[in-house]
């Protein structure tokens, strides 16, 4: 029995001596300095930040429907917050058409613009650029600006009563 500790005691000590070899200093002046670095990688961060997660978009009058309109409404704010240049994208959660109750209304019939009196483009399934940033931000501040189109008629399947919605996607990336 002693043989077989003897041998694990040697072995646990040799281990010990391999580990702790890069680690070791020896000196004859009684001071020794060893040397560790540390090192760190931070990746591309972003922060979104948006002021609501729904939008109420203003229901057509009779008037507006009998001669088509076009109406506008504020969508959420953002603030946008990167260590590197960025991109907002934008468009939309469904394929074709709004989710609805009642009638089939295109996604297109959904315009967005980044300033209240800039173009505005029908939204689409596929992102779409909506602001970008070519350096770093602490807090951008960006709004989205909606207008919605309702064809002229009564009779038009966008028109028809019911509740509709459309979830819109907004994706902030530091590529």
């Amino acid at each position: 029995m002693r043989s077989t500790h003897s041998l694990a005691a040697v072995l646990f000590g040799t281990l010990i001596a391999i580990g702790s070899a890069e680690a070791q200093c020896s000196s004859n002046t009684g001071s020794c300095n060893t040397t560790n670095t540390a090192s760190l990688t931070i990746g591309a961060l972003v922060k979104l930040g948006m002021s609501s997660t729904t939008t109420s978009l203003t229901a057509p009058t009779a008037d507006q429907v009998d001669v088509g309109a076009t109406i506008a409404d504020l969508g959420p704010t953002f603030t946008i917050k990167a260590n590197r240049s960025w991109t907002m994208n934008i468009k939309s959660g469904n394929a074709t058409n709004w989710t609805s109750t009642g009638g089939v209304k295109p996604i297109g019939d959904l315009t967005w613009s980044n300033a209240v009196a800039g173009t505005y483009a029908a939204i689409t399934a596929s992102d779409a650029v909506f602001t970008s940033g070519g350096t770093s931000t602490n807090g951008t501040a960006a709004a989205a600006f909606f207008k919605t189109n309702y064809p002229a008629g009564f009779t038009n399947t966008a028109n028809a009563p019911g509740t509709y919605s459309l979830p819109i996607i907004f994706t902030l990336t530091a590529p």
